[in-house]
């Protein structure tokens, strides 16, 4: 009872305590506990995780889970630990002036009408890691299925999720071209 109150008190963070303008994601994925059906659990494990769209807004959820959790649980005579992985995974985010600057080279390569800035996503990526050491460029390759369309495609972590290969030789050319255009080797 304690965990599924938890659950729910953990919704109300990104509802109603943060600006939905700034898109955040708090997810509760898994629910492990106990070992017979008529055996109360005398402890409940949770995990899930947390996406955001800037540190800021990451340091005030991290925090204000661990105040919900623990005053949720308290109020039901149980206690609460949150444990966050070692340093999580920072956002991932382009470097404005690289990509103003490499726009050009992608917009040459695939041509300037099938070039399209995605809005922020909350994927989590090892990349963003590189990206807090040096000024970084993530784009997307197009690899959806032709007549798929993006709004139906599965997603990449889907067990549906399906390559079409023909993506591959223009995700290369890119890389290709972003490499040369940034240090002047290209012609």
């Amino acid at each position: 009872m304690a965990a599924a109150q938890v659950v729910t008190a953990l919704q109300s963070i990104e509802s109603r305590q943060v600006n939905v303008a700034e898109p955040s994601v708090l997810t509760v994925a898994t629910i492990h506990g106990g070992t017979r059906s008529n055996i109360i659990p005398d402890q409940v494990e949770l995990t899930g995780s947390l996406r955001t769209l800037s540190e800021e807004r990451r340091g005030f959820m991290k925090r204000r889970v661990e105040e919900v959790a623990d005053a949720v649980a308290r109020g039901m005579s149980a206690s609460a630990e949150v444990e966050w992985l070692p340093n999580g995974y920072p956002v991932t985010a382009n470097d404005p002036a690289l990509a103003e600057r490499m726009t050009p080279s992608l917009a040459r390569v695939v041509g300037a009408e099938r070039l399209r800035v995605a809005p922020p996503l909350m994927a989590t990526e090892d990349f963003a890691f590189f990206a807090q050491q040096a000024p970084a460029l993530f784009f997307w390759v197009g690899v959806t299925p032709p007549g798929e369309g993006l709004s139906r495609a599965e997603p990449n972590h889907s067990p549906r999720f399906r390559v079409d290969e023909a993506g591959l030789l223009p995700g290369l050319r890119a890389m290709l071209h972003l490499v040369a255009d940034y240090t002047g080797s290209g012609a």
